[in-house]
């Protein structure tokens, strides 16, 4: 066994934090066939996160990866097992758990401004006009954005739309981060940048997140701890890597790094193993 790894039992409470926050207990997600039968997902699903750490999800398509975001965030509802926040059982979406999808989810006929601010006002209807105006400026800058404040979805770049959406879920003050595959429809260079000013902002506010990446570089690159998922269908968690680096991080120290090529090679052979010919 890797020096990296530990199995999903034995990581379960093994988090970073002296509080345990996010726990995943038993877990199953089935869905019903045309013929009445059960279509199982996700099997025995055992994971706890820590209230500041940063968890990626790796796997083959297919493997349930986004079911299981999908389920922290309330948007799904499992089979069997239970998943609870600080202790409480999560049945439903809340302003505690926001979620950056792949593909943006901007209102086009609302500005880059405007978009934010729909969701100070809707979940921190406590704040007073002037303190929403200053809250969505933060974060504006925050994603340096605030030249395009008032600039439309589609007068701006996907990289700029997806930090519209990042600085739309961070600007409500979230407990935690959910991402399903942020970067995928970037190209290669943007998505690099966005990387890193993703980490840079987590790295200085810190709170639970969870994202769902097929890159293992970029596992490396952001997480704590990387969760690899085994093929569906009855997909579970394979192992557990801990990622050996230090925040703040720096990609060109990582890369020069031997831990880092042990860690990359032990991720993308364990998804060779479990990589099949139908995918």
């Amino acid at each position: 066994m890797s020096q990296y790894t530990s199995t999903s039992t034995s990581t379960k409470n093994s988090v970073k934090s002296d509080r345990l926050f996010l726990e995943i207990d038993n877990l199953f997600k089935s869905y019903k066939n045309g013929d009445g039968t059960e279509f199982s997902v996700l099997e025995n699903i055992n994971l706890s996160i820590g209230e500041n750490e940063f968890i990626s999800v790796i796997g083959h398509s297919g493997c349930g990866k986004s079911t299981l975001l999908k389920i922290v965030a309330g948007l799904e509802k499992q089979s069997g097992g239970m998943v609870t926040l600080e202790g409480k059982e999560i049945r439903k979406p809340g302003a505690d758990r926001m979620m950056v999808f792949q593909h943006y989810g901007l209102l086009p006929w609302l500005t880059v401004r405007e978009n934010i601010r729909l969701a100070v006002d809707e979940v921190l209807q406590s704040l007073s006009r002037s303190e929403k105006i200053s809250l969505v400026n933060e974060h504006l800058a925050m994603v340096n954005l605030t030249s395009a404040a008032d600039k439309y979805p589609d007068e701006i770049s996907g990289g700029m739309k997806q930090r519209v959406g990042i600085a739309r879920a961070l600007a409500i003050r979230p407990k935690m981060l959910l991402m399903d595959e942020p970067f995928g429809a970037l190209d290669a260079l943007t998505r690099g940048k966005l990387q890193k000013q993703v980490l840079d902002i987590w790295e200085n506010h810190r709170q639970a997140a969870m994202m769902i990446t097929h890159d293992v570089d970029e596992a490396i690159y952001m997480s704590d701890r990387i969760v690899l998922m085994t093929n569906g269908p009855a997909a579970t968690i394979g192992e557990i890597l801990s990622v050996p680096f230090a925040h703040p991080r720096d990609r060109q120290e990582l890369r020069e790094s031997k831990d880092y090529y042990e860690l990359r090679n032990y991720a993308l052979n364990f998804l060779d193993r479990y990589f099949t010919q139908d995918e």
